[in-house]
């Protein structure tokens, strides 16, 4: 019995979502990163109550911290990487976008999945002045990758208790 996990995506879908990743590796790589509000909410403060000791603890931890999501992200993109790129001036394009196709996922990436996907909707979140889920009108379409990486959250989480 294996303890592989099977996600299911549109070819537009892992596309997007490899170029989201992407996005977000970048984001991880920018020195000048280090003062962005995202980043700064991916490596949340361990005393909230104490300025100097946060300052030392992120000090002592923030690289390592975004090392590692950075490596978690890489395994994503190289998950997705069979999704191949879509172009739009072929006559089969709209075909090629809506074909399924399966990653089969170890344990090891399944996590790394997890992280990367909350990670990246942290960012988002933080981009669109998102504090609670409750934090925005649910029709506004500036809002639709987020609330897309929350279903698909949702649907790794499910796939992960059936195995």
């Amino acid at each position: 019995m294996s303890d592989a996990v099977v996600i299911s995506f549109t070819r537009v879908e892992a596309v997007h979502l490899r170029g989201l990743v992407g996005q977000f590796v970048d984001l991880l790589s920018d020195a000048d990163a280090a003062s962005d509000p995202a980043v700064s909410r991916l490596t949340p403060s361990a005393y909230p109550d104490d300025a100097a000791s946060a300052d030392q603890f992120r000090a002592a931890t923030r690289a390592d911290l975004l090392r590692r999501r950075s490596e978690e992200a890489a395994t994503v993109l190289a998950d997705l990487a069979s999704a191949g790129e879509l172009d739009p001036a072929d006559d089969h394009a709209f075909d090629e976008a809506l074909t399924q196709m399966e990653i089969s996922l170890e344990p090891r990436q399944v996590a790394a999945w997890l992280r990367t996907l909350n990670a990246a909707r942290l960012v988002l979140a933080e981009r669109l002045g998102i504090d609670d889920e409750d934090d925005h009108p649910a029709d506004d379409p500036r809002f639709g990758v987020y609330e897309w990486l929350g279903y698909r959250l949702e649907l790794l989480i499910g796939a992960t208790e059936d195995v």
